[in-house]
This record gives C-alpha cells, structure tokens and sequence, in this order.
C-alpha cells in the first residue's frame, strides 16, 4: 500500500514516515502544499494524510480541488484545530477523516487502515485460481494451505491480487510497493517475486503456476498454460 503524506513539520513527518514503513506501507512525503496537490493529483495513492497548515496552500484547498478533479483517494485530514467548524469545513471540502493533533501513532495507524479497508470491497477475499488472499487478516492461502510471507511479500502478492492476468511492469511495482526515493536500480523486484514463486508455485508442484515473467514487459499473476 503506498501513501502519500503533506505535512511540513519535519519531525513529525519522519516520525510518521518511519512508523508507516515498520508497517510495510510506501511513504512518500511532501512538505509543500502545492507541491503535495501537484503530486496527488497525478499519481496514484491508497491514502493521502494531509496537514491544513501548509506553506503555499493550504489543505482545505487541496482536499478540495482534489475533490473537483474526481481524485477519490481516501483523505486523513491533520489538524491543531479541534473545534466542530474546523471539523465540519475539512468533511464538506471532501475530507474522509480528521485527526487532531498531538494523536497516537496507534490512532493514525488504525484510521489509515479503515479508510483503506472502506474504498476497497469490503469483507472480500481476494482470489486467482486457488490462491486466497483476506485483506483483513493478511493470511494467505493456496489450495487451504496457509502461506508464510514477510510484509514487502504480502505487500507485492495484494498488489498483484488486484491485478489478475494484467502485466505489471517494474515501474508500476516500484511506484506502488515502494517510496519514490527508491533506489530504481535495485533487484529487490526480482529478489522478491522470485520469493513468491518460490511460495506460490514451487511450493506447490501439482498446482498450475501462477507467476509468470513477461518478456520486456513485466510481471503477471494468472493462470497459465505452462510453467514459466
């Protein structure tokens, strides 16, 4: 899951950032207003954590002209305000949540997670072939056997999952699984759907392969004819 965070509070926006990769999220963080609406319009987000007080604009601004430009990206609002006007102001200008500030890491963790879980299908396991993926307990199994997998491989395998029988090339992987401060250059794409193969099919030597390397192109997750 990759999100976005605006929030020009330097301390806290490392915290956060921090806190949201030891949860196997992609964070990529912006400290300017409009910089933030420039990249939240044009790239793709499972959540937006977006601060009102920002230099050059502002987040009731953002949150609204997002709002005018059908991005639908779930929106946490953060805020020093508490008062019900300065709540009712961020819901009516396209706001999903409000967090006042100081808050838990606990709290923001567990309402990032709603917002996600509620622009999904919801109570809907996601399935290709006889693999199962149950986005609420992050268990995952093929043919009723559990599969272990460590958080970037569970995070990699949900990305897929909603993507069955697409190609998925490197940048898209990158852009999603990973914070656009990546190293581009790294084999950690390959180093983990090689895992995942390992898992998903090797493991599994009377099941019909589901990985498969596109040439020049990318990656798939599906069923195919033979084994990749």
């Amino acid at each position: 899951m990759r999100i976005l965070l605006i929030e020009d509070e330097k301390m806290l926006a490392d915290n956060l950032k921090t806190g949201l990769i030891d949860e196997n999220f992609a964070v990529d963080t912006v400290a300017n207003g409009r910089e933030g609406y420039e990249i939240a319009a044009t790239e793709n987000y499972d959540a937006i954590i977006l601060d009102i007080m920002l230099p050059e604009m502002d987040g009731i601004t953002i949150c609204e002209k997002l709002r005018d430009e059908k991005v639908l990206t779930p929106i946490l609002m953060l805020t020093a305000k508490d008062t019900l006007d300065d709540k009712i102001s961020g819901f009516k200008h396209g706001a999903d949540d409000y967090l006042v500030k100081p808050f838990s890491f606990e709290e923001l963790l567990a309402r990032i997670r709603a917002l996600i879980r509620r622009s999904t299908i919801k109570g809907t396991k996601l399935s290709v072939d006889n693999l199962e993926l149950d986005p609420e307990s992050h268990i995952v199994k093929r043919h009723g056997r559990e599969i272990s997998l460590t958080g970037k491989e569970y995070s990699l395998l949900e990305y897929f999952m909603h993507y069955p029988n697409q190609i998925l090339t490197r940048e898209q992987i990158l852009n999603h699984v990973w914070d656009y401060s990546y190293d581009s250059m790294s084999n950690i794409i390959e180093v983990l759907i090689r895992r995942l193969r390992n898992k998903i099919d090797r493991d599994f030597p009377d099941e019909r392969p589901l990985f498969s390397t596109v040439r020049g192109l990318g990656y798939r997750l599906g069923v195919q004819n033979e084994k990749a």
